[in-house]
């Protein structure tokens, strides 16, 4: 994301989109002190036909994402208590998510874990609790509920006259009936928006502006592109219907309260094995169905604010499908008989705003100053999204991890109509399913493949999808290996009363004799583990750590600076001294203001004024981008594409690369964190002594064209060794072994590098200073460690978002960010946040997997090759 400098208050700040987020945004930016707030709609206020318009106020809170529960959590937070006209805003009458087979138990108790985490008040109910709750619910249709009583709705049109009355009240200027047509712009920065009358496209006149945020709904890719942007986000349509009065239903609260036309008494239901979601309306039952095909509307098909006057029939608002609606109606007469042979009423269906990774778009553009989004957003995170960016614009800081918000986060290159469409499809489709942790896309694959991928494929390789990159993530061909000779299994580390030493790794496995055979041990898988994992991982990881294995490493994502006064410049960008001798290879951190983490990077010196860098993705080019020197001189080039990259590693790889090797590629020519430019079978290659498996090797870079001849040469080479090629499974297991922390996964802008353990990467003293050292000087802790954790290899993997508890209580204490199978070290090893006080090696933890808590202890790091023997040799 680009640098952002706190908005002056008295900036002229217009929100298009009078909806339950631009009314949010009008009101959050006015109660932090602007003073000079427009928000304009093309709709009648406050009824404008947006989604807000119909949007049935769902606030199911927790989330596999704790930033999305986060933004959860504000919303209802900003709205408990507020009321318009004497009704309230919103309603904490709880959620229940239903479960009616084993596999969606199993999901209950998965998301029971996430809401443990997320400090979302949870409990499991069985069907009688259930039922006791939920008066009328068929009890021998459910398995259980996940009980979340904070749970509730947000009546969103009451919401948004709230809020855009509270802003007016401020000083904030609210219009309706006002279209935006062209966001104006002087030498790359807004200065205005040219709006016109929506009933009669007539009255055209400029409000003039410092900063423009489109907040506009499902109009938001058109906006966007008035300020120059290109947002993937596609309207779908969704079904909605309300049955007609229920006369087993009460029509009052728990309490006697009777109820308005709008309000429920109980708990929202959804059962996501369904796809569906319903709850009281008064005495009728509103149903909501994401269990049909997915219906993409295009945006230019959405009706104007003329036919909304002159008929009634809002933009956002579209023709029944009957046919689409029949199966969550069925459905949810099976939970709730009552409603069986009643007529809906007042159906249609609404349209939604879908997003590739369902994520909301947040930020600034990089290309026109001031102008920014706040787009993709429903009702759950509105006001928290709003806050976020009322935030972001006025201190320059969002207060909270943005990368998985970011509207810069998808790379362009992916952003085609057919791209945006079917993911926002594919999106659509998966809202109410259960979310395997390693599940993949189908949608456009094959976007970016290596020069490789042909051999990879002969090789028998199940690929995963990352950034449009094709990746292995095993190969069939490898499961030879457990009938090989030499393969050598181990039993699973002990943990408990049956451990000698609970914190001891004391075989041949990780000892310190780096010539001793490595046995790995296999584990037994569950349904959730089975996704996208395969045995053949724990081979290839065996074979990695004994032998030799080529590793398709071409969808890392790197750049190329260059021109005078680079090294000055990435300096001051940079956490570690970078400007070393030509050769050295540095890891670093890019931080922010506040001496967060946005980025790790690592950095070879290639010239005085040239370096290579190994970053993470969109976010850092276009952060990086952002930044350049006002001078021209300094250039930044991604080569990602027209490059290509093979991870080398194994104890036999200098066997395999040497006599290949125009160059000297010993431990003496080519030390470890040090590049150089050689040749390798006649090819031009950069070679970068890191191993991210902890092993001795290289990441061997050269032109795509080349990639071929690469890698079949070494191939060839490595064959006497037993080389193989290996995947990201294995690869994923290697690195948590050597403790390798992964950005957005791992740590992100919440976190400080010494809480992290990436403390060795930041220079204090540097000279010339960095973004977020003086940040760093007055606070270098939150008060939390990212450490590394133990448990039994049976227990199963916890995916991200797993709950962490003090041993033997049932206090919550962190969360999982990242966990796999320790093929090597017979356990499942991860990282998890917990309290300082709890980072003690050998304390005891418990981890929430599925509802049951399994045993684990704090490992000391790295967990493998702790004398770092085996990389340095």
């Amino acid at each position: 994301m680009p640098e952002t400098t706190p908005a002056d208050p008295s900036a002229r700040i217009v929100v298009i989109g009078a909806g339950v987020v631009g009314a949010a945004l009008a009101d959050e930016l006015i109660t932090r002190g602007a003073q000079n707030v427009t928000l304009v709609d093309q709709g009648p206020l406050y009824h404008t036909g947006g989604s807000s318009s119909h949007a049935p106020g769902f606030v199911f809170q927790t989330s596999p994402s704790r930033t999305m529960c986060q933004l959860a959590q504000r919303t209802m937070n900003k709205l408990d208590g507020l009321e318009l006209d004497g009704k309230p805003l919103s309603a904490r009458v709880g959620g229940l998510e239903l479960a009616s087979t084993p596999g969606q138990l199993q999901e209950i108790k998965r998301r029971y874990g996430f809401a443990r985490a997320w400090g979302v008040p949870a409990e499991l109910l069985t069907p009688e609790q259930t039922v006791e709750l939920w008066p009328g619910l068929d009890v021998t249709q459910i398995l259980g509920a996940l009980h979340t009583p904070t749970d509730g709705v947000v009546y969103s049109a009451r919401a948004v006259e709230f809020q855009a009355r509270r802003a007016e009240a401020g000083g904030a200027t609210v219009m309706g009936l006002t279209r935006v047509v062209e966001v104006e712009t002087e030498d790359g920065r807004v200065t205005g928006v040219l709006v016109e009358d929506a009933t009669t496209g007539e009255d055209r006149r400029t409000i003039p502006a410092d900063i423009v945020v489109a907040a506009g709904g499902i109009w938001g890719h058109p906006l966007a592109k008035l300020g120059g942007m290109r947002l993937p986000m596609h309207p779908m349509e969704h079904g909605f219907a309300w049955t007609a009065p229920v006369p087993e239903l009460p029509g009052a609260a728990p309490d006697g309260t009777p109820l308005a036309d709008n309000e429920p008494g109980r708990p929202i239901i959804r059962h996501q094995g369904s796809g569906l979601y319903f709850r009281e309306f008064g005495n009728r039952i509103g149903i909501g169905a994401y269990e049909h095909r997915p219906i993409p509307l295009a945006p230019e098909d959405l009706t104007d604010t003329p036919e909304l006057l002159s008929t009634g029939q809002e933009p956002a608002k579209r023709a029944f499908t009957q046919e689409d609606f029949e199966f969550c109606r069925a459905e949810t007469a099976r939970f709730f008989p009552a409603i069986k042979d009643l007529p809906l009423e007042d159906e249609f269906n609404g349209v939604f705003s879908f997003t590739p990774d369902g994520g909301p778009m947040l930020g600034p553009s990089s290309t026109v100053e001031g102008f920014w989004a706040a787009q993709a957003i429903w009702v759950t995170q509105s006001a928290g999204c709003a806050e976020v960016v009322a935030e972001w614009i006025l201190t320059g800081h969002p207060g909270i991890d943005t990368h998985g918000l970011d509207l810069n986060r998808f790379d362009p290159d992916l952003l085609s109509d057919e791209w945006i469409r079917g993911k926002a499809s594919e999106s659509y489709d998966e809202v109410y399913d259960v979310h395997f942790p390693h599940q993949d896309t189908t949608i456009t694959r094959g976007l970016k493949t290596s020069p490789f991928h042909t051999r990879i494929q002969d090789a028998g390789g199940v690929f995963s999808e990352a950034n449009g990159w094709e990746r292995a993530l095993w190969h069939q061909q490898n499961a030879s290996l457990f009938s090989d000779p030499e393969f050598l299994s181990r039993a699973p580390k002990a943990f408990g009363a049956s451990a000698q030493a609970p914190s001891a790794l004391d075989d041949a496995a990780v000892s310190n004799d780096i010539d001793a055979p490595v046995p790995v041990a296999v584990p037994r898988r569950d349904a959730w583990d089975q996704v996208n994992w395969s045995p053949i991982a724990a081979a290839e990881a065996w074979a990695t750590r004994n032998r030799v294995a080529m590793y398709d490493m071409s969808s890392l994502t790197r750049y190329r600076v260059k021109g005078a006064g680079a090294t000055a410049w990435l300096e001051g960008l940079t956490s570690n001294k970078i400007g070393k001798t030509v050769g050295a290879v540095t890891y670093a951190l890019m931080l922010d203001q506040r001496g967060g983490i946005l980025s790790d990077v690592t950095v070879a010196r290639l010239d005085d004024e040239e370096y290579f860098i190994g970053a993470n993705g969109p976010l850092d080019l276009d952060r990086l981008t952002g930044l350049l020197p006002a001078s021209g001189t300094v250039h930044i080039e991604d080569i990602t594409t027209s490059t290509c990259c093979i991870g080398l590693w194994g104890p036999h790889a200098r066997d395999v690369l040497e006599p290949l090797t125009e160059g000297d590629v010993s431990h003496e020519g080519l030390k470890y964190f040090r590049s150089a430019k050689i040749r390798v079978a006649g090819v031009p290659v950069l070679a970068l002594r890191v191993s991210y498996v902890g092993e001795l090797g290289w990441e061997l870079y050269t032109q795509a064209a080349h990639g071929l001849r690469l890698w079949d040469q070494i191939a060839a080479a490595g064959a006497p060794y037993g080389i193989i090629p290996a995947g990201r499974a294995a690869f994923s297991s290697l690195r948590l072994e050597k403790g390798y922390r992964s950005f957005g996964t791992d740590m992100t802008r919440e976190d400080t590098p010494e809480d992290a353990g990436l403390g060795f990467a930041v220079r204090m003293e540097k000279e010339g200073g960095f973004i977020g050292q003086d940040a760093l000087r007055e606070r270098s802790t939150n008060g939390r460690r990212l450490v590394a954790f133990g448990a039994r290899l049976d227990a199963g993997r916890p995916e991200a978002g797993a709950a962490v508890l003090a041993a033997d209580t049932d206090k919550v204490i962190g969360w999982v960010t990242s966990a796999d199978f320790g093929y090597v070290t017979g356990q499942v090893i991860g990282l998890a946040w917990v309290p300082a006080e709890y980072a003690e090696v050998g304390t005891a933890l418990s981890i929430l997997r599925f509802g049951t808590e399994i045993q684990a202890e704090v490992l000391a790091e790295p967990v493998y090759d702790s004398s770092m023997a085996r990389i340095r040799r």
